[in-house]
């Protein structure tokens, strides 16, 4: 890490401008510059050049790079000291965790041979086809339970002292004086999370249950998604989910190949083409899948959900058929089959599926309310304690003072209420009807009624883009053709100039709308038809996919009628400026529509002659065929055709916004809460969306990372960003895996000063990381919201997860603490609800301990008049009804306390910002408290009525026994009498 790298001697000046003047007089004008990455001495040690985290050392000069002070550090805590200072958690977890892998005796997943239709023939036992959200099972939930309770002190307190009454020495009254308050403490608790534990085994059986079609030699049959075996062969309908990862072996259409939704497994939104497998897909009918003789065999499974490598084998066939098999042959759990019928067979299911690889498992979430009020139950322990011990000081430690101290410890145990998780637990409970029963929050579910207080201390927001910011509905907005622009309101105007459009399902409609159909498409060919009724046949040639790498794709067409061949291409503005002709034009239009929050797309076109076509052919097979470096011969390949390329038209189009997104975002950023967006969509894409959702005021600059691989680049990237000064970051998740694998501190120490980060390219786990990240390094609280099955690990990792309930279904929304219905109810919830069950838990926690305060000076004062015995002031159910029924009521009533009405607290939603800082929950207000209690006892002893009905009293009990005492001794002396006198 960078807090562990030594300072060393860095480059001189001289050698830094002599790098400089090299870098400004590469390969002469008009060339292209080396890029500066290489420039870099290899002699250069990164270990040995820190990264600093302060101003100072920075200069204007590009020297500067090399000349950065130590970054800040921490020291590491060794020993006994590491033990004493959370290192026994550590230790713990450790044990716990070794404990349970022996139990559970893992094995490491290996490859596969899956054979089609014979799941019995599987050499090694698979997990089980099932979604399971549930925290315990039917021998885990007791123990986990009592576990959960007993790991915070307060309970764990009471339960010493309860069992302390077993001793007949120390006991102190009736058992059922501290076993019930306790017994019913844990009931409650139990009952609760019962039925939330319950809510999630039936959310999980609702998704297990779902039927599918399942090939076998008596034909089809529906099985349950949970009985789902490797080897099966699974049919899925037009719009139905994948229920396991499966390999692609047949379709319906007749291309042999189908489009797929992945918005819940990466949150893109492009349908992606799957191919058949063409051996599988060839055969006459689909019950010879049972009749022939082949196999699967499969990579082991892990977490990239984007590369598969594995091969299908026919043996049955002379000379057996052998085909390499790949990403674009495979359909992953959790996608939506978008067009056509597809037959495959199952190779992972359970836990071993891509998605479930991608989400975390759910935890145990504890609020920070109840953190605090487990600390404050410590302090008063200690000042427990100590009461004990003045008391048997002052006592003379008489006898057996070990004794009677415990005494005192169980008579002053009430200073520690037990009945503070009964009155919490409740105030919880109506928190979650009040939420539910919201009308201007219709749908919203309360999942977890453990942490809603936690809505009311969050710092950081991470929220989803697909289908949470945006509707997931592409609208085509926008055409420019070089000479005129076209808006919605001229659209009756394109027809004349229209020729062609991207493949885009929004620009598709769009121009079916205005004329030009869509007849027909596969993988070689298509038909278009014009607003004049003409067919148009176009052969596919070749077709070039978007990658992350080349930001672009492209199709090879040839026209059936005049033989013309002509190649089409469309990225976005920043990839093709750099292979279109010269064009005054295209980077203002390209900035207009960015500023009105449009995805731009910038479509080329280049006429190639038969000959041209020929020889690219020959090289990008030759290319194709390569076992070494075959994505780099076919970009290269592919590159040789991007010159002079014709500038056509640039399109923008519209991700519609969620209702309310806007003023929603900017309630939460004056609020307070900062907000980050982690989406697994293109960098242009999360820009743009962030841009139209005024997550990136239009004031702010906006810094992207560039793409680094090493630690050389990360580390100069870095400090370029440092240099930057209130603007939002954007960065991808390969920067951010490379940054943090070296950088970790700096990167998010520098991400957290900036009013918004947004991370492109994340997968599930990089989603959850983050959060986690946050939570390490910041200590805030922090909150999730998501709607897809992508987003499930970030929200179970987070403080607060809320999912809503889109179009991308209900993963994220089962597995979250709170599900709602629409983006814009996230400010309500907070600004209002988070904000009063805070502050009401807050004076409920200290007013009851306020209460158990009280009684105890009480007993203090009593034990002390009385010559400081250990015995106690009341007895029995007294003392129990003080604590519960007596005072239950009026102490409840905080919980429907309101300082601010619901519609000042969503107009003023500063309210919210001072919550974050714990004032109404401290040390500090835990004092006032207690000071109160001590006063009010002081006060009503040293009153005049009390004086005088507690004089009546000693002298009503007591005089007449010194009457009568002082009568028996002159009536009938003692035999000692006559010696003293």
């Amino acid at each position: 890490m960078a807090d562990q790298i030594p300072l060393y001697a860095v480059r001189s000046a001289a050698r830094a401008n002599r790098k400089r003047a090299a870098y400004y007089r590469a390969a002469g004008p008009g060339a292209e510059r080396p890029n500066r990455y290489q420039l870099e001495d290899e002699s250069v040690h990164w270990d040995e050049m820190p990264l600093m985290m302060s101003e100072d050392g920075f200069e204007n000069d590009e020297s500067d790079y090399h000349t950065l002070p130590r970054a800040r550090g921490t020291q590491r805590r060794r020993g006994l000291e590491w033990l004493l200072c959370g290192g026994w958690k550590v230790l713990c977890a450790s044990c716990c965790d070794w404990l349970i892998n022996v139990c559970q005796r893992k094995t490491e997943p290996r490859a596969r041979t899956v054979w089609l239709g014979h799941p019995e023939k599987s050499e090694e036992k698979h997990p089980r086809n099932t979604i399971k959200n549930q925290k315990y099972s039917l021998l885990t939930f007791l123990p986990g339970v009592l576990y959960e309770q007993f790991k915070f002190f307060l309970n764990l307190y009471f339960l010493v002292v309860s069992c302390s009454q077993f001793v007949p020495e120390l006991k102190i009254g009736y058992l059922y004086t501290y076993w019930a308050p306790l017994g019913f403490v844990l009931a409650v608790t139990i009952i609760r999370e019962a039925i939330d534990e319950f809510r999630r085994v039936q959310r999980d059986k609702e998704v297990n249950s779902q039927l599918y079609s399942k090939l076998t030699v008596r034909g089809k049959v529906q099985v349950k998604s949970s009985d789902i075996q490797v080897g099966d062969l699974i049919t899925v309908e037009k719009n139905q989910r994948v229920p396991s990862d499966m390999v692609f072996l047949r379709t319906s259409e007749k291309a042999g190949s189908c489009f797929i939704r992945t918005d819940q497994l990466d949150g893109e939104t492009d349908w992606k083409l799957r191919v058949a497998v063409s051996c599988t897909q060839r055969l006459p009918a689909v019950g010879d899948l049972l009749s022939v003789s082949a196999y699967v065999h499969a990579q082991k499974p892990h977490l990239d959900i984007h590369s598969f490598e594995g091969t299908f084998t026919r043996e049955d066939s002379d000379p057996p058929i052998h085909e390499s098999l790949s990403i674009e042959n495979t359909l992953w759990a959790s996608t939506i089959v978008a067009s056509g019928t597809v037959i495959g067979v199952v190779i992972y299911t359970g836990k071993e599926t891509r998605s479930v690889m991608n989400t975390s498992n759910p935890k145990n979430k504890v609020g920070l309310l109840d953190l605090e009020l487990n600390q404050l139950t410590k302090a008063l322990f200690l000042a427990l304690v100590a009461l004990s011990v003045v008391m048997v000081t002052l006592q003379g430690f008489v006898g057996p003072w070990y004794r009677n101290l415990f005494r005192f410890l169980l008579l002053f145990s009430y200073i520690i209420p037990i009945s503070l998780r009964v009155n919490l637990d409740m105030g919880k409970a109506a928190y979650r009807w009040m939420i539910m029963r919201d009308d201007s929050i219709p749908g919203t579910v309360v999942r977890t009624s453990t942490i809603p207080e936690e809505l009311g201390r969050l710092v950081y927001l991470l929220t989803d883009k697909t289908g949470t910011l945006t509707q997931n509905e592409m609208v085509f907005k926008r055409l420019h053709l070089g000479t005129v622009s076209y808006g919605p309101d001229t659209m009756d105007e394109i027809e004349r100039h229209v020729r062609d459009a991207c493949p885009q399902v929004a620009l598709v409609q769009w121009t079916e709308s205005v004329g030009l159909t869509l007849v027909h498409r596969d993988l070689t060919s298509m038909q278009l038809r014009t607003p004049g009724g003409q067919i148009l046949t176009y052969s596919v040639l070749q077709t070039f996919p978007f990658t992350s790498d080349s930001k672009r794709m492209g199709i090879i067409v040839r026209e059936e009628s005049t033989e013309e061949i002509t190649f089409y291409m469309k990225g976005a503005d920043a990839t093709m400026s750099a292979i279109v002709q010269y064009s005054d034009w295209l980077e203002e239009e390209c900035g207009n529509m960015a500023r009105e929050g449009l995805r731009t797309l910038v479509v080329v076109k280049r006429s190639l002659t038969e000959e041209q076509y020929q020889d690219f052919e020959s090289r990008h097979a030759q290319a194709r065929l390569s076992v070494h470096d075959r994505a780099l011969k076919v970009a290269a390949a592919v590159e040789s055709l991007e010159r002079d390329m014709q500038l056509l038209c640039v399109t923008g189009v519209e991700d519609r916004l969620q209702a309310h997104v806007r003023p929603t975002l900017e309630m939460l950023r004056n609020a307070g809460i900062k907000i980050w967006m982690l989406t697994g969509d293109k960098l242009e894409t999360a820009t743009c969306i962030a841009k139209s959702s005024h997550l990136v005021s239009r004031t702010q600059d906006i810094h992207v990372f560039r793409p680094v691989t090493n630690r050389g680049e990360a580390h100069l990237e870095l400090n370029t960003f440092r240099r930057k000064h209130d603007c939002a970051l954007v960065i991808s998740g390969d920067s951010l895996e490379v940054c943090l694998r070296y950088y970790e501190h700096e990167l998010v120490e520098l991400a957290c000063q900036c009013p918004a980060v947004v991370c492109c390219r994340c997968s599930p786990t990089q989603k959850a990381h983050i959060v986690r990240l946050l939570q390490r390094h910041t200590h805030r609280r922090t909150c999730a919201i998501g709607d897809g099955g992508n987003d499930v690990s970030m929200i179970q990792a987070a403080d607060c997860g809320i999912g809503i309930e889109g179009k991308e279904g209900k993963a994220a929304s089962l597995a979250a603490d709170f599900s709602i219905t629409r983006f814009e109810h996230l400010g309500r919830l907070l600004v209002v609800h988070g904000r009063s069950s805070y502050k009401r838990s807050a004076a409920l926690g200290q007013f009851v301990m306020h209460r158990g305060l009280i009684i105890s000076t009480m007993q203090a004062v009593f034990s002390s008049v009385f010559y400081f015995a250990s015995v106690p002031l009341y007895q029995g159910f007294l003392m129990v009804g003080y604590a519960t029924v007596y005072t239950m009521f009026p102490v409840f009533s905080l919980v429907l306390d309101q300082d601010v009405k619901p519609e000042m607290a969503v107009l003023y939603p500063e309210l919210y910002k001072d919550l974050t800082k714990g004032r109404s929950l401290s040390f500090k207000t835990f004092l006032v408290w207690v000071l109160v209690s001590i006063y009010q006892d002081v006060t009503f002893i040293t009153t005049v009525t009390f004086v005088w009905k507690v004089s009546a009293i000693t002298v009503v009990s007591c005089l007449p026994l010194y009457v009568l005492k002082y009568l028996k001794r002159k009536l009938s002396p003692p035999s000692y009498s006559k010696l003293t006198s």
